[in-house]
């Protein structure tokens, strides 16, 4: 497929693909999907092997947030049925992190629901990571708190953050659609702000929230030139109580060219399968292996994850590797010229992560179709069985899963 090996000698010389060829991927059938996933693999193999990375929520606050993004369960206006609790100590997240710490990862990812950090929040986050630095060495830190003030990120920086979060979640064009307290300017800026103090760079998409394929190649098109370090792929999970609560629109399959086209526009970025893998790609998160090269450890922010334990078995018998600690997650050219290590779960206020967002079908715009172009995916049924709200770990009494 003449597509496909253009797309992969892109890859591996780390130049841009086309708009039209990030669509073309989007647009293979399903007869073309293990030539797609093959061509893709190639291009992660190359700049990252077989290692996959473990990263670890904790969530440090909650709920009560007060922006209305359409997809996040921690909503202004939720009726989810999710954990609600205010700021963990720093002991007490300490604590939760050495769970998944123990089980593979290597990077703590630190989230706080709300629309942005006070100076005081950013004074218990950066006791938080010291707490956590003092009791494992060598762990990656990476905060994700929201819209960042001028000297936040430097005063993270300093406390011994490694990296920041914030997603872009989808296209400029549609980006009012979805929330209205804050606009995509605000989310590019703070994104910047992260990589003017030399904190490594996170930031990522939503899939599933209705946007069309020129939506999708869009962000991953702004996403390429933010430059960021690390960019997580969150796949919508309908929360009941949100407004997006009935958006099912993705299939296993229409995940996998996704992770593939954000493959190869992103060919050297560390691609993490965050929130809705399990949900969404289901018994094929094998083969999405074979596209990132990082995923969430167990539970997300306000929903479970499978158990931990099956995720190191799905890596090992895939034939992948976890990520050591001594091990450099990024490939040399990005390690040596970024000051980061290599580098919300909801989709606004998770590390990469999401839970909860849709303006119809997938692949759907407002848009015809040109003649010959293939017609949109079925609508998968809804899974509603597994959206599961999370009631153990952090801001509970019980065992977190990792």
């Amino acid at each position: 497929m003449d597509l496909l090996n253009t797309l992969l000698d892109k890859g591996l010389r780390r130049e841009l693909p086309t708009r039209d060829e990030a669509l073309a991927v989007l647009a293979t059938s399903d007869d073309e999907l293990l030539d797609v996933v093959a061509a893709a693999g190639k291009v992660r193999r190359h700049w990252f092997g077989r290692r996959v990375k473990l990263n670890y929520l904790v969530n440090l606050k909650s709920g009560l947030c007060p922006e209305d993004c359409s997809y996040c369960s921690q909503r202004l206006g939720s009726k989810a049925e999710i954990l609600k609790y205010t700021w963990l100590k720093p002991d007490q997240a300490s604590q939760a992190a050495a769970a998944g710490l123990a089980g593979g990862a290597k990077r703590v990812c630190l989230v706080a629901s709300g629309r942005g950090p006070t100076d005081r929040d950013v004074d218990r986050v950066s006791d938080t990571i010291k707490a956590i630095k003092d009791r494992h060495e060598g762990v990656e830190v990476c905060a994700c708190l929201g819209l960042l003030s001028d000297g936040q990120a430097e005063r993270l920086r300093d406390a011994g953050a490694d990296a920041y979060n914030h997603n872009l979640n989808t296209s400029e064009g549609t980006y009012g659609d979805i929330t209205t307290t804050h606009t995509y300017a605000d989310r590019v800026d703070t994104v910047q702000k992260a990589h003017a103090a030399g904190l490594s760079a996170c930031s990522g998409l939503i899939a599933g929230m209705g946007e069309s394929d020129e939506d999708l190649v869009d962000v991953v098109h702004a996403l390429r030139a933010l430059d960021p370090d690390s960019v997580p792929v969150n796949f919508l999970i309908p929360f009941e109580g949100t407004p997006l609560a009935k958006e099912w629109n993705l299939t296993p399959q229409r995940c996998l060219r996704i992770l593939a086209m954000v493959r190869f526009v992103c060919p050297d970025v560390e691609v993490r399968i965050a929130g809705g893998r399990e949900v969404h790609l289901r018994t094929m998160q094998p083969l999405a292996l074979h596209l990132a090269n990082s995923i969430f450890l167990g539970d997300y922010l306000t929903s479970e994850g499978q158990a931990g334990q099956a995720d190191l078995d799905m890596i090992a018998d895939a034939g992948f590797e976890v990520e050591g600690t001594g091990e450099v997650t990024l490939p040399e050219h990005r390690a040596t010229a970024h000051a980061g290590c290599g580098s919300h779960t909801d989709a606004d206020a998770g590390c990469g992560s999401h839970e909860g967002a849709g303006r119809g079908p997938c692949g759907s715009g407002g848009t015809e179709r040109a003649p010959g172009q293939q017609a949109p995916e079925p609508v998968s049924a809804a899974r509603t069985d597994l959206v599961s709200v999370r009631r153990r770990g952090a801001g509970t009494d019980l065992a977190p899963n990792a």
